[in-house]
C-alpha cells in the first residue's frame, strides 16, 4: 500500500503531526519532513532533491517523490503552544526524579512508529556500508521549552537519537564534563534541521555519548528520534 498514512500520538490542534509510509508523489502543503530512513528521500518534480537517511527539510507545496519513511510536522497554532503541560504532555522531572526542579523542560506522548533495520556504525557515520545489520524499535516524541532554557547535560542513553527542530531556534551543544564551561562544539538548530548523530559504536547494544544538551534560545519545539535496539 502507497502513501500508507496516520497521525501521530502527539498530534493536536497545535501541532500537526503524521506518518507516511511507502511514499510516493506525496503532495505537501507546508510541513517539516523527516527522512525515518536509512535510505533517501527524493523531493521535487522540476528538479528532485535527495534528503539522506535521518535527515529533514521544509517542504511547501513540493511532492515526495520517493521515500520509505516519513513524519510530517507543523505547527498550525502558535497562540498558546507552550500550554503543551495542560493538554496531556509531562514536565521531564515527573520521569527523572533527579531532574532539576526549576528547569521548564516538557516531553509529549511516545509513538512507535515501527521497525527500521540498519548498521549502528552506519546511522553513527562510523562507515559508509552495511555491514552487521540490527533491527530497532523507532519511538518519536516531542519536546517543547521556553525561551533560554538549559535542558540538562547528560551522556547516558540506552538507544541511538538524532533530533529534528519543528519550532523556534535552538542548540545542541557538546561538553568535556559535566559542566557548561567545558562546551567545545556548538551545532545552531534552524527550523527544519536535523543534526547529525552524536555517539559512537562501542559495542554490541552500547552506544557512547558524550556530555550534551539541547539549549532552547527561543521557545522552541524539537522531535527526538529514538532507535531501540529489539534483541
Amino acid at each position: 500500500m502507497t502513501n500508507k498514512l496516520r497521525k501521530l500520538a502527539f498530534s493536536d490542534d497545535f501541532i500537526h503531526a503524521e506518518l507516511v509510509e511507502n511514499v510516493q508523489d506525496f503532495l505537501v502543503e507546508d510541513a517539516i519532513a523527516v527522512n525515518l530512513s536509512q535510505n533517501p528521500m527524493i523531493t521535487g518534480t522540476e528538479h528532485s532533491a535527495i534528503v539522506p537517511a535521518w535527515k529533514s527539510t521544509w517542504l511547501k507545496g513540493a511532492t515526495i517523490k520517493s521515500a520509505e519513511r516519513v513524519a510530517l510536522l507543523n505547527v498550525i497554532r502558535k497562540t498558546n503552544l507552550g500550554g503543551c503541560a495542560l493538554r496531556g504532555w509531562d514536565w521531564l522531572g515527573n520521569r527523572i526524579k533527579s531532574f532539576p526542579r526549576d528547569t521548564p523542560l516538557y516531553i509529549s506522548a511516545d509513538d512507535w512508529a515501527g521497525d527500521t533495520t540498519l548498521d549502528p556504525r552506519v546511522f553513527t557515520n562510523e562507515r559508509s556500508t552495511c555491514e552487521t545489520p540490527q533491527t530497532f524499535d523507532m519511538r518519536l516524541n516531542l519536546w517543547w521549552a521556553p525561551s533560554d532554557t538549559d535542558c540538562f547535560i547528560h551522556n547516558e542513553h540506552t538507544f541511538l537519537e538524532v533530533h529534528t527542530q519543528i519550532h523556534g531556534l535552538g542548540r545542541m551543544q557538546k561538553f568535556r564534563e559535566q559542566d557548561e564551561a567545558t562546551l567545545y562544539e556548538d551545532v545552531p538548530m534552524a527550523m527544519g534541521m536535523s543534526h547529525d548523530p552524536f555517539c559512537r559504536v562501542i559495542g554490541q547494544n552500547d552506544w557512547s555519548y558524550p556530555w550534551h544538551r539541547y539549549y532552547a534560545d527561543t521557545d522552541a519545539v524539537w522531535l527526538a528520534i529514538e532507535l531501540h535496539p529489539k534483541v
